[in-house]
């Protein structure tokens, strides 16, 4: 059997690289959680304008019938 050596190349590693590393990957997901929630955001903004509309519109409804009603019984 033969023995066959590879020659790696040199790297630098240190602690400080390593923290160096960690923080860059840390702000990356910082970034990301932070424009998850900016989307989030917008999203329930648009479901509460969605939810008021449709309170209004079933307020608006029974105001509605209830004005008809009251319509229906006048001479």
């Amino acid at each position: 059997m033969s023995e066959r050596h590879v020659a790696y190349e040199p790297f630098a590693c240190a602690p400080a690289l390593k923290l160096e590393a960690h923080e860059r990957v840390s702000s990356l997901q910082v970034a990301a959680l932070n424009d998850r929630l900016d989307r989030l955001e917008v999203l329930m903004e648009r479901l509460e304008r969605r939810l008021w509309l449709t309170v209004y519109g079933v307020a608006g409804m029974i105001l509605a019938e209830g004005f008809q009603s009251l319509l229906h019984k006048l001479p």
